[in-house]
C-alpha cells in the first residue's frame, strides 16, 4: 500500500523547519547510504549532530505519532531518528532500495516502511520526484509542502534529478507492529469503515463488530 496523506504538520512547525534548514550545516549524504546506495546517492543531509536539528527530527517525530493516519496506517513500533535531505540543482538518488537492518539509538531496526515528508512545494524546484516501482508500473510522487508518502520499503525507487531549484523533504522508516503489508491493508480498510461508521451514525452494532474484528486480528498479527 502506499499512502499520500495531506497537511502531516501544522504551517507553523513546516515554517519554522524550513527557516532553520535555511541556516544548517549539510554532509554529503553518501555518508549515511549503504554501500551499493553510495554509488548512485547524491544530496545533502542536514548534519544531525546539529542541536537545532536534533531537535527539530524529535518534533516532527512527534507530529507523526500523533498523526491517527500515520498511525492507522504504519502502525509504528519503532521509527529511525528523521533526516533532512536537500537536493540542489544536477542531484539525484538513483534507483535503490532501503536497507532491510538499520541502526537506531535503541538497536537495530528492521524497516517494514519508508516515508517522504515533503517540505517545500513543488513550484520552488524542477524534477525532483520520487519515483516508486510497484506492481503497478513506476509511479512518480511530488506532493505539497507538508505533505507526506508513505510506502514499503521494499520497493525499488529513486529520485529523480534535480533541474533547477531546490529540494528539501525528511525521509525516515518504521518498523511496523504488523509485520506482513497485506495484513496491514487489512487493518487499514476495517479502521477508516469503522471510522465512517461512527461519524455517520455513532456507536452502532456496526460499529462494535468493526471494532470487534479489528481489535482481534491485531491481536493475532501483532508484534510487540
Amino acid at each position: 500500500m502506499i499512502l499520500c496523506i495531506d497537511q502531516v504538520i501544522p504551517a507553523e512547525l513546516l515554517s519554522r523547519v524550513q527557516s532553520a534548514l535555511a541556516d544548517a550545516a549539510y554532509r554529503d549524504g553518501r555518508e549515511t547510504a549503504g554501500w551499493h546506495a553510495r554509488t548512485v546517492k547524491q544530496n545533502e543531509q542536514a548534519d544531525g549532530r546539529q542541536p537545532e536539528v536534533i531537535a527539530l527530527r524529535e518534533e516532527l517525530a512527534s507530529a507523526l505519532q500523533r498523526h491517527p493516519l500515520f498511525q492507522m496506517a504504519a502502525r509504528p513500533r519503532h521509527m529511525k531518528p528523521l533526516m533532512f535531505s536537500r537536493y540542489k540543482e544536477g542531484m539525484s538518488y538513483g534507483n535503490h532500495v532501503d536497507d532491510a537492518i538499520m541502526a537506531t539509538p535503541q538497536g537495530a531496526m528492521r524497516t517494514d516502511l519508508s516515508f517522504t515528508l515533503f517540505l517545500n512545494d513543488p513550484e520552488g524546484y524542477e524534477g525532483g520526484e520520487l519515483l516508486i516501482d510497484s506492481t503497478a508500473g513506476e509511479q512518480t510522487y511530488k506532493l505539497p509542502a507538508g505533505a507526506l508518502i508513505l510506502y514499503p520499503s521494499s520497493t525499488l525507487h529513486r529520485v529523480e534529478p534535480v533541474t533547477q531549484g531546490e529540494r528539501l523533504a525528511a525521509v525516515g522508516w518504521a518498523q511496523s507492529q504488523v509485520r506482513e503489508p497485506q495484513q496491514r491493508e487489512i487493518l487499514f480498510d476495517l479502521d477508516t469503515t469503522r471510522r465512517q461508521e461512527f461519524e455517520a451514525n455513532g456507536k452502532t452494532h456496526t460499529f462494535d463488530m468493526l471494532s470487534k474484528s479489528l481489535a482481534n486480528l491485531l491481536r493475532m498479527w501483532a508484534d510487540v
